[in-house]
């Protein structure tokens, strides 16, 4: 450890020419003032650059809960917190402070707050996921009062009742070693085995100043450290350090700081969590803390203002919908990571924090519409995660369920291989139209005219013009658990009967006329006019059939059909139940004006479609209807807002802009109540109650950007 301690040495002689301090946010679009129940996005991940996909570490901000500390949690990591001691008054809850934290600037991988936890005692801390690896808390202390002040400060650790170890502390390092375990298993679906995933993580607890004491405690919950630290007074020498127990099973690891404040004067403190997969050398995470400590937060501040230049400048009305905003842009962004394994372009994961294992296994085409809100903030990054699916497309034309390190993954199912819902025309024409890359644009109509022949030759087993999904066509076609039609006979069981390839799907016929609709607006712009005009004829063939055959003039809907009759009646059940698809023809340009004239009349039923947080995937009259979201993938009433995009955009694609605004404003509702009550964004949304269970910090919630500037922007 002495190449470290000599690294430390440098930095407390160079602390003062780092230019720490009060930082700043110049653009003031994106300065903010967020308080405890604004609608806020607070999960922060590693930028790109310093990102990695294993022993990646992403935290959830609580400024927002009174009887807690500022808290910052990772999953399975513990929360990390910092009790305040000011003129022996120990200040460990928000509403102890003087005045709460409010939130003045929030990107995907860091958030500055402002707060007084003692009267005269004004605070900026700056909190930064610096990589994967190392996160620090910055605070700027100013004493405005009139009296001198003396501050214990106590970063701590805690992970109750589980496998935390306290390993050793070192004075070089101002900080205490410490490991913990977490476990393969992850909501929904466990990391890969086999795959890399740690689980037992080395962490370091740093401080740039030289600690007073540390201590690890066991069978202590954060009111029984409150007690510890109380105690410590200054009659009672023996009790005003830590327990300096630094090799024991624990529950709070934790450091002191010591600092005397005379009126005027200002003071900067940093703290830095380090943690590895505790198979590698501890050198490394020594470098990953030793370069947090030493970083600009001004200078990652700069950065992400120079990022989000080029987002437009919706003009609100009101501070919430920016608020929704720019959560809806951090949420994507730190959902990239870098190139690795099999592609040389970055990629996506659906979330950082929490992790489970399916959002870990790279990219599928429905969670890539997070693409089209995310070319604005970064183009060239959004065209690479696209490239993803052309640099590893089959030369068939297949492009597979999931793209990404490990390579194209198809989930073979009776001898077929499983593709995805075919948005990928339309996310790269999005793309196009923001960052106007013709390069791009010709590869992307290359792959997607490929893609498209594919579909046509494999997912038309009667040649009839109209698609079928494949045998494996729960994941196939999104809805992942049960659904009132394509499990019509599983009697609400998750994995029933799956009937989808038995059946000419409104769904993908629809999606299928809608890429050729892009494919033609590409074909056109790159001036292949007879390919354009091939692909209009296609378009308006593909239109035709659907409106011959799935639209049924008694109920003026659109509905599935069985493949063998092209009629609504299957083994005696009709397949006639009102689901949100039943609008996709208006954002494919299939419907009339007249056939959208009724169906705008169906959706804004408030009895069926039109309810109080947006349109429901399945109509409130159906028998098995259900608005409660009690975990992942419900798909007969809950909302997701990819869907509720879609009809918005079918709207607008017919002129409906009033019911498309009235539409978006629903969305906002769902969004902003829970960013408001638990600052996270979510899989899906319940359309009648503000509370669900479902995964959270889903990327696809990102496209409530794109909702924003569709409507809002003028």
């Amino acid at each position: 450890m002495r190449f470290f301690k000599f690294v430390f040495l440098l930095f407390c002689i160079s602390v003062s020419s780092l230019g720490w301090g009060k930082v700043t946010v110049e653009d003031p679009y994106l300065r903010i003032n967020a308080e405890a129940t604004d609608p806020l996005f607070t999960t922060y991940a590693a930028t790109v650059e310093r990102s990695r996909f294993f022993a990646d570490k992403a935290y959830f901000l609580n400024y927002f809960t009174p009887d807690e500390p500022i808290t910052y949690s990772s999953q399975f990591a513990g929360d990390w917190a910092i009790f305040w001691k000011v003129n022996n008054i120990v200040i460990s809850k928000i509403r102890e402070f003087a005045s709460p934290p409010v939130v003045t600037a929030s990107f995907h991988d860091m958030a500055v707050m402002e707060y007084e936890p003692f009267k005269g005692l004004e605070v900026q801390e700056t909190f930064a996921v610096y990589s994967s690896g190392a996160a620090l808390v910055n605070l700027e202390i100013q004493n405005t009062a009139d009296r001198s002040f003396t501050i214990d400060l106590y970063p701590l650790l805690h992970l109750p009742s589980d496998s935390l170890t306290a390993t050793g502390y070192q004075s070089g390092e101002s900080g205490l070693f410490f490991e913990h375990h977490e476990p393969m298993e992850r909501l929904h679906s466990n990391l890969y085995p086999g795959y890399g995933y740690p689980e037992q993580f080395r962490n370091l607890l740093s401080s740039s100043e030289a600690l007073k004491s540390y201590g690890a405690y066991a069978g202590c919950d954060m009111q029984d450290f409150y007690f510890a630290i109380k105690r410590q007074s200054k009659v009672h020498h023996y009790v005003q350090r830590l327990n300096e127990r630094d090799q024991r099973n624990a529950d709070i690891v934790a450091l002191q700081n010591h600092l005397e404040l005379e009126p005027g004067e200002t003071k900067t403190v940093r703290f830095v969590r380090g943690v590895q997969d505790a198979r590698h050398n501890s050198g490394a995470l020594v470098k990953d803390v030793d370069q947090a400590m030493d970083a600009s937060v001004q200078e990652m501040v700069d950065t992400n203002v120079d990022m989000f230049k080029s987002i437009p400048r919706v003009d609100f009305s009101g501070e919430n919908e920016k608020l929704v905003y720019l959560s809806a842009f951090n949420l994507v962004r730190q959902c990239m990571l870098p190139p690795r394994g099999k592609t040389d372009y970055n990629y996506y994961v659906f979330t950082r924090n929490p992790i489970w294992g399916w959002a870990h296994g790279h990219q599928v085409m429905h969670e890539s519409l997070s693409m089209i809100p995310y070319v604005h903030l970064d183009a060239e990054s959004a065209e690479n995660s696209q490239r993803i699916y052309m640099e590893q497309q089959y030369p068939d034309g297949l492009i597979g369920y999931r793209h990404g390190p490990r390579g194209p993954q198809v989930y073979p199912h009776e001898g077929v291989a499983t593709t995805s819902a075919p948005f990928f025309s339309w996310t790269n024409w999005r793309v196009y139209e923001v960052s106007g890359n013709k390069a791009f644009l010709r590869d992307a109509y290359q792959s997607g005219t490929k893609y498209i022949e594919y579909l046509k030759r494999e997912r038309d087993k009667d040649h009839d013009g109209m698609y079928e999904w494949g045998p494996y066509g729960i994941i196939e076609n999104v809805r992942d658990g049960w659904n009132a039609v394509f499990q019509l006979f599983s009697h609400g069981e998750d994995e029933g009967r799956d009937i989808s390839d038995e059946l000419d799907a409104l769904d993908l016929t629809t999606q299928v006329a809608n890429e050729m609709w892009y494919l033609w607006k590409m074909a056109e712009e790159l001036g292949l006019e007879d390919e354009a005009n091939r692909l209009k004829k296609e378009h308006r063939k593909t239109a035709d059939l659907i409106n011959k055959h799935m639209w049924d003039e008694e109920d003026k809907f659109y509905y599935h059909i069985k493949m063998s009759s092209d009629s609504f009646d299957f083994e005696g059940e009709s397949l006639k139940r009102k689901e949100i698809i039943g609008f996709l023809p208006m954002w494919a340009h299939v419907a009339s004006e007249k056939q959208a004239e009724y169906l705008v009349q169906h959706l804004k039923n408030p009895d069926t479609f039109w309810r109080k947080y947006g349109v429901p995937t399945l109509s409130a009259q159906d028998p098995v209807y259900t608005p409660f979201v009690d975990g992942c993938c419900r798909w007969n009433g809950p909302i997701w807002l990819l869907w509720d995009y879609m009809v918005l955009d079918g709207l607008r694609n017919y002129g409906y802009d009033d019911e498309a605004k009235q539409l978006a404003d629903k969305m906002m509702l769902a969004v902003s109540a829970q960013l408001s009550k638990n600052h996270r964004f979510w899989e899906s949304y319940s359309p009648d109650y503000p509370v669900q269970e479902s995964p959270s910090n889903y990327i696809w919630d990102s496209i409530m950007a794109q909702v924003l500037i569709d409507v809002y922007k003028k």
